[in-house]
């Protein structure tokens, strides 16, 4: 399957890129870099729409000035390139994020998680996957059972079994996410983690002490109703991928379903809410 590759160049690039990601991710894009304050992004020609890339450009303030060129890119190159610019992730001494071909040089890392990225979401370069690593290093997570919404990569998946979570439910909608969460979780020695091919109605039948949904605004409004009804009594619930001026919205719908805000934190104008059953 071919792609294009865009390279758009945004005047401020800060903090429009990260803006314009977001936009371009609902749109079915499918992975984006930055280099030289050109944001790279790729998307499947089956689901390329010139009039919803042109809609998406257009919410970007008027103030922005954007340009931007484009090519057909053969699918093992699209691989290539999403690897050859992939940087390590350091939180503080407690996690590093490499992919195969890097070199630690530093030893005392509480967990290493190494993650070959494909074409799946969820490095730990972006603001909101940084937000949730951080959270599960701060949580307990001790024989506790995890939905993984929206797994991409395996990485939160992987963290929260390495956290000691007893089992680990990862779901994602793309089936070479799927395959890539799977392959990185064997890469990291990770026994305990099912990936799973489909949507929230798949983890109908089932309930988890902990849930993480790192997903766009519109789909975790989408699911609360489900998250509501699997998560477990005092369980958690985890939610990311959405900008600041989204929460009050997102608050809103799961107080009325009886969830209790438990924190709320902020990250370059990207938010994270963890909610309290």
């Amino acid at each position: 399957m071919s792609h294009y590759q865009f390279e758009i160049s945004l005047n401020p690039f800060e903090p429009w890129s990260e803006i314009l990601s977001a936009y371009l991710a609902d749109i079915e894009f499918e992975g984006f870099y930055e280099q030289k304050n050109i944001l790279h992004a790729f998307i499947s020609q089956a689901n390329y729409s010139e009039e919803k890339f042109h809609a998406a450009l257009k919410l970007l303030s008027p103030n922005v000035e954007v340009q931007f060129v484009f090519k057909e890119l053969a699918h093992r190159n699209w691989n290539a390139l999403w690897e050859s610019n992939f940087e390590p992730v350091f939180i503080e001494n407690r996690l590093a994020i490499l992919a195969p071909f890097h070199i630690l040089h530093q030893s005392s890392f509480e967990h290493v998680i190494i993650v070959e990225p494909k074409m799946s979401f969820g490095t730990g370069h972006h603001q909101t996957t940084f937000m949730m690593c951080e959270e599960i290093l701060a949580t307990q997570l001790e024989e506790k059972s995890v939905l993984d919404m929206g797994s991409g990569t395996g990485v939160l998946a992987i963290l929260c079994e390495m956290s000691g979570a007893k089992s680990v439910m990862a779901v994602d909608i793309e089936a070479w996410s799927v395959e890539n969460c799977s392959k990185n979780a064997s890469l990291n020695n990770c026994s305990r983690i099912t990936s799973v091919l489909g949507d929230i109605d798949i983890v109908k039948d089932q309930t988890f002490d902990m849930i993480f949904a790192n997903i766009n605004k519109n789909i975790l409004l989408n699911h609360m109703t489900t998250y509501v009804r699997v998560l477990n009594p005092n369980g958690f619930l985890y939610l990311s991928g959405f900008f600041s001026s989204d929460a009050q919205e997102i608050i809103k719908v799961a107080k009325a379903l009886g969830l209790n805000l438990a924190s709320q934190k902020e990250r370059e104008g990207w938010c994270m809410l963890v909610f309290n059953k």
